[in-house]
């Protein structure tokens, strides 16, 4: 059981909900990428992702694009993710998952990837792009260094889908609010809830939501239906453009996130 799994399994104990914030590595540098993940354990975020910077990315919307741009020109890689979560386990113990994509990881080398990635401190691994009927060996090597896994099922995903999401998912799965990018606008009508509970008809396994959530009203609506709330394109907006008042915003979530 690793840190993501011992995580959901407490909260589930206290009867409260996973606070998954979202941050672009290198943006706007390695160095503050540090002091935002401390900031963000500081804030009583639960599970922390870290997205990696890609030149083309599928699901991302334009305030995350931006974010990976300016990481990519500040030259990180990666590479330099997982040593970055490698300086960060000197001071951290949240669980953390990188958002990657899968051409990156196939340039490093899978088995490679993965296991440089448990050795720095990973926890967890989300690539959009990887579907679990492609991901056999990834998956395979992922167990065997107790790395979890985490895939996404949408609003269209199918009974069938979501029984091959739920297999190959380890530590949570991560369940898009909508048919769109990052940063859309979320529809708060009852569709979330009614996905969800045919997720947990087939699976026992912790259901977080992103794509949308924006406001802590927001949040708070989606925690009552989910196991945890993914917060990406707002944080990642609240960095870029008004700094000063990120540590105050990130408390309204976590308190939000009930």
């Amino acid at each position: 059981m690793n840190r993501i799994e011992k995580t959901f399994k407490k909260l589930r104990t206290q009867n409260k909900k996973a606070f998954i914030p979202y941050i672009m590595a290198g943006d706007p540098s390695l160095e503050k990428t540090k002091e935002l993940v401390v900031l963000l354990e500081e804030c009583g975020a639960d599970i922390i992702e870290l997205g990696v910077p890609f030149t083309d990315p599928l699901a991302d919307g334009p305030t995350i694009q931006r974010a990976a741009e300016r990481a990519l020109k500040n030259g990180v890689t990666l590479r330099k993710v997982i040593a970055l979560v490698k300086d960060l386990r000197v001071k951290t113990k949240v669980p953390l998952v990188l958002m990657t994509y899968y051409n990156p990881v196939f340039k490093y080398g899978e088995e490679k990837f993965i296991n440089d990635a448990k050795d720095a401190g990973v926890d967890g691994v989300i690539i959009p792009d990887l579907p679990p009927d492609e991901a056999g060996e990834l998956i395979k090597t992922a167990k065997k260094a107790d790395l979890a896994t985490i895939f996404l099922l949408a609003p269209t995903s199918t009974e069938d889908r979501i029984k091959k999401v739920a297999t190959a998912s380890k530590g949570f799965i991560y369940y898009v609010s909508m048919t769109g990018i990052t940063g859309a606008q979320i529809l708060l009508d009852d569709s979330i809830g009614k996905s969800i509970n045919n997720i947990r008809r087939i699976t026992d396994k912790p259901v977080a939501v992103g794509f949308g959530v924006s406001t802590p009203d927001e949040a708070r609506a989606v925690s009552g239906v989910s196991d945890g709330v993914i917060v990406g394109s707002a944080i990642v907006r609240k960095i870029q453009e008004a700094p000063e008042g990120l540590r105050d915003f990130i408390l309204k979530l976590r308190e939000a996130v009930r």
